[in-house]
């Protein structure tokens, strides 16, 4: 559900590292989830329900109903 409808950005995945252990055993996984909101955006004249991030909102990318 968090992607993007105009930029396509979605969750991104790395690691968390810990700076007091070693290399090996101081690593876990861990997700960044974009900003995404559930706006009411005009398409073609007409209001439709749509998934944006915030910097495509902010950007101007969309027009709020």
């Amino acid at each position: 559900m968090a992607k993007c409808a105009i930029c396509e950005k979605g969750n991104q995945f790395g690691k968390k590292v810990s700076m007091t252990r070693s290399k090996v055993s101081g690593r876990s996984n861990r997700m960044w989830k974009p900003n995404v909101k559930s706006v009411k955006v005009n398409v073609n004249g007409s209001a439709q329900k749509m998934y944006v991030c915030t910097s495509c909102l902010r950007a101007g990318y969309v027009e709020r109903a």
